[in-house]
């Protein structure tokens, strides 16, 4: 185990065994926020800003660590019927995991 990893970057057990049942947070220091100028939604990050595109703002807007990443899928599912919600969703969370915005 590299040993170098921060702490906030490693996933509960039960996560890396079944990645359905993560319950994803923003990690510490990064906030979601909404810029009402652009009408759009923001990741901050310490010394960074990123624009958030799309539906990523409803995604993220839901990790609050009591969903799961499965329970996510199905709010999305429900509220944007047709888009391919189960195979993005859990792709673009598990990226922004390995960036070490999400816990």
């Amino acid at each position: 185990m590299n040993s170098s990893r921060p702490a906030a970057r490693r996933s509960p057990p039960a996560a890396r065994r079944n990645p359905a049942a993560w319950r994803p947070a923003l990690a510490r220091g990064v906030l979601l926020r909404h810029d009402p100028v652009r009408d759009t939604d923001l990741l901050l990050l310490p010394e960074r800003v990123v624009v958030l595109h799309g539906s990523a703002g409803a995604v993220l807007g839901r990790c609050d660590g009591s969903r799961t990443v499965a329970g996510i899928v199905a709010e999305l599912s429900a509220e944007y019927p047709g888009a391919p919600v189960a195979v993005e969703v859990p792709d673009f969370l598990a990226g922004l995991r390995k960036e070490g915005w999400l816990t």
